[in-house]
């Protein structure tokens, strides 16, 4: 319960800040049960009304989740504490292969495509009421959507990955419903549900993607959406195959009012195809970031889905920022158009960087995980023993809890820092870090 913490205030609006006030200062720690409404509402002399108004305001907000008659707590990782708070600190001379940043040699320079913008947008200075989207950027990101067989749709652009994924949700969901999301996955995902005040249903991944069987128990257990990374899964580097998307399709086939978005942040360093699953339900969309392709300060991304989905992000969109600088959509499209970047070629090198790993790894009995993209994937038995032996031997890793919910413990290690020759002494200190011999966890 509360023990020494007492919650105050008259009007919904100052109880709810002051749950949140014990949640930010660590007064009330994940997993404590507030006191039932009425309750609270005899403690503060107010209308149990109030109090009710003061709890939907955190469930919507996503500090606090109720169970019927269980009763209301503080989640498990409420918004006040993210999952990059989880970082640690790197010390000096020690290797940081922690942080999942690209490889700054393979990104294209910017100044030529920004000064390409410039020029454009003195020729034609972008005004209230022109259309969202720069109609060349629309024509290369729809021509690039066919090109891989996504599904006829209208283009938005939004302010990174993560702000479409937010749009998405926030056009077809309400607070309370549950949302399907990979487990181990994307950190910034799975602190986003439940900062929209949604459910969070987790899913286990393979090599392949999410396990269709695990998707349908999710669905089962209500699921209204489910988000996929396409390709370069963080962590894992899992890949949607065909027989897996065959699967989930089918699957999907059969629910069609479930919301489906797919992440392919992946989409211009990964070699392997797209095998989309969009279109299958009534609603869905399939975003496309610039971040780890052309530079994470580039914040674009580029989104299609069904009308619906489109029309409503579109809408709301106007009623916030507006739209996304057209300056930066210029200079996507001279990215684009004038890659100086061969992206074959960063796909070969970051994968030969990665399977490199991965296959050293398992030479020395240690199970790894990383079929595309630029992070590796090491299941542990002490994912904090891993983490500081790692740190004694000069290596930063990620520690796994920043990207799961129920699975086993793990490390991830991002291998866009690393150099070839550098490969063997890592997986050296990694085996000797898991300790061989443990027992492995199994994804097969």
């Amino acid at each position: 319960m509360l023990e020494d913490y007492r919650i105050v205030g008259r009007r919904a609006s100052d109880i709810a800040a002051s749950v949140e006030a014990g949640v930010g200062s660590g007064a009330l720690a994940p997993g404590t049960l507030l006191p039932p409404m009425r309750e609270l509402a005899g403690v503060l002399g107010v209308n149990p009304n109030t109090v009710a108004a003061a709890y939907r305001t955190l469930r919507e907000r996503g500090v606090i989740e109720t169970d019927g008659r269980r009763g209301s707590r503080v989640r498990p990782r409420p918004p006040s504490a993210p999952r990059d708070a989880l970082r640690m600190a790197v010390p000096a001379g020690v290797r940081d292969i922690a942080a999942g940043n690209p490889d700054v040699t393979l990104l294209p320079p910017l100044d030529g495509p920004l000064a390409a913008a410039a020029r454009r947008y003195a020729e034609a200075p972008t005004l209230y009421g022109q259309d969202p989207v720069v109609p060349d950027l629309a024509r290369l990101a729809r021509a690039g959507f066919d090109a891989d067989g996504v599904p006829a749709g209208a283009v938005a652009v939004t302010s990174g990955a993560l702000d479409g994924i937010e749009r998405v949700l926030a056009a077809h969901l309400r607070p309370g419903d549950a949302v399907a999301v990979e487990d181990p996955g994307w950190g910034s995902v799975l602190d986003l549900v439940p900062a929209l005040g949604l459910r969070l249903l987790p899913v286990a991944v393979d090599d392949d993607g999410p396990l269709t069987e695990a998707v349908e128990r999710a669905l089962a257990d209500g699921a209204r959406a489910l988000i996929v990374t396409a390709r370069a899964q963080n962590p894992t580097g899992a890949v949607v195959g065909e027989e897996r998307a065959g699967e989930l399709r089918a699957l999907l086939g059969g629910h069609p009012e479930v919301l489906v978005i797919e992440d392919d942040h992946g989409h211009s360093f990964v070699g392997l195809p797209l095998r989309p699953l969009g279109g299958v339900t009534r609603n869905w969309a399939l975003i496309r970031s610039t971040a780890k392709a052309y530079g994470p300060d580039l914040r674009l991304a580029v989104l299609t889905g069904d009308e619906v989905t489109l029309d409503r992000v579109r809408g709301r969109q106007r009623l916030g920022p507006g739209w996304v600088s057209r300056l930066l959509q210029y200079a996507v499209v001279e990215l684009w158009t004038s890659d100086a970047v061969d992206r074959s070629a960063v796909a070969l090198s970051y994968g030969m960087r990665r399977d490199g790993l991965v296959r050293a790894l398992r030479e020395r009995g240690v199970r790894a995980y990383g079929r595309s993209g630029m992070n590796v994937w090491v299941p542990v038995a002490d994912e904090t023993g891993a983490v500081t032996r790692m740190l004694a031997a000069g290596w930063a890793v990620a520690a796994g809890i920043r990207f799961r919910v129920r699975s086993e413990p793990a490390v991830r290690l991002t291998v866009s820092q690393l150099a070839v020759a550098e490969v063997p002494g890592l997986a050296d200190a990694l085996a000797a870090a898991v300790r061989p011999g443990a027992p492995g966890i199994r994804y097969d």
